[in-house]
């Protein structure tokens, strides 16, 4: 996500499942500015993640070790990066767990890339 191999508006979408939330808070910035490079304008982006503001550690997952950290996110965060790196928020959605799902709220934004 901070150095896709693709040229400049390549792309006619992006779609970030559940990525965002293993960057770094100082790293995200950097991925909202790289969607805008590969994304032509018009293009959209859409972000899926875990809402909130705690970091979940796990040391396995699947039953091998891992030293893996889940970052939860704040809607209105992604929204302001996101507009910061060129895009109009087009809808914001927000939905608790399923069931079998991990105990926490998700959110869906949908932006589209300005200019």
């Amino acid at each position: 996500m901070l150095d896709l191999p693709l040229g400049s508006g390549e792309l006619a979408g992006v779609v970030a499942f559940y990525s965002l939330i293993h960057l770094q808070a100082e790293e995200r910035s950097s991925a909202y500015e790289e969607f805008a490079r590969v994304l032509r304008p018009g293009g959209l982006v859409l972000a899926a993640f875990h809402t909130g503001q705690e970091v979940r550690h796990l040391d396995s997952w699947l039953d091998r070790p891992v030293s893996l950290d889940f970052f939860a996110l704040r809607p209105e965060e992604v929204a302001a990066g996101l507009t910061a790196a060129g895009f109009a928020v087009e809808a914001t959605l927000t939905r608790g767990p399923y069931p079998g799902e991990a105990d926490t709220e998700r959110a869906y934004v949908l932006a589209r890339r300005l200019g």
